[in-house]
């Protein structure tokens, strides 16, 4: 996160902010399991699998589909080269696109398998070496930069950039918070609003590739 410039941080913490948005979303519609939240899904499926195994199924598909959703979005950033930033936006965007269409036709199983491909696929949006460097949809890494920097400042050493991890966290905090109120009050349709917001983050992002 440090090593991306004032204008490439501000669009992390936007799809950062999106990220929390639709997995807000897809908890409220999946009875608490999780669209881009893979380590709670994991906890989710081992408790199943110790006190009702019929209902690991259902977190051991979304561990799988978004597996398959960053596969796939690996492949789009390496067949676009440069361009891979507005290429994976434009997947997660019309990954989006479908999911709102099932919501709207009322199928649950194609919405959720669209989220949770759209939120595997958007950690491929900052790479480096061919490694995810941002990591958009889990903020356990950003918590411990955060710590590890407080911790080191009480201990009388000099951190800096821990403000950009804390500012990631937020956008996903703030996102979940704007999913949650957005669901409440419109439903599925809420994911309209999600996926507008990917293709301006696209419309952004072809900008800082020219």
């Amino acid at each position: 996160m440090n090593r991306l410039d004032r204008s490439r941080q501000r669009l992390a913490i936007g799809l950062a902010g999106l990220a929390g948005y639709v997995d807000a979303i897809g908890f409220l519609s999946a009875d608490g399991y999780f669209v881009s939240f893979m380590s709670g899904n994991t906890t989710r499926l081992g408790v199943n699998l110790a006190t009702d195994p019929a209902r690991a199924i259902i977190p051991a598909l979304l561990i799988g589909g978004f597996t398959c959703g960053v596969a796939a979005g690996a492949l789009a950033a390496a067949r676009a080269g440069a361009r891979r930033k507005p290429a994976v936006l434009a997947l997660v965007a019309i990954l989006l696109l479908c999911g709102g269409l099932s919501g709207a036709a009322g199928f649950h199983g194609p919405l959720m398998a669209f989220l949770v491909l759209a939120m595997g696929a958007l950690n491929n949006t900052f790479q480096r070496d061919g490694e995810v460097a941002v990591g958009l949809t889990y903020m356990t890494g950003a918590l411990v930069k955060l710590g590890q920097a407080l911790g080191g400042a009480m201990a009388g050493q000099k951190r800096t950039g821990w403000a950009a991890y804390m500012l990631l966290w937020g956008g996903l905090a703030a996102g979940a918070v704007g999913g949650a109120f957005a669901f409440a009050h419109i439903g599925p349709g809420a994911l309209w609003l999600a996926f507008g917001g990917t293709a301006l983050a696209l419309g952004f992002a072809l900008r800082l590739e020219r």
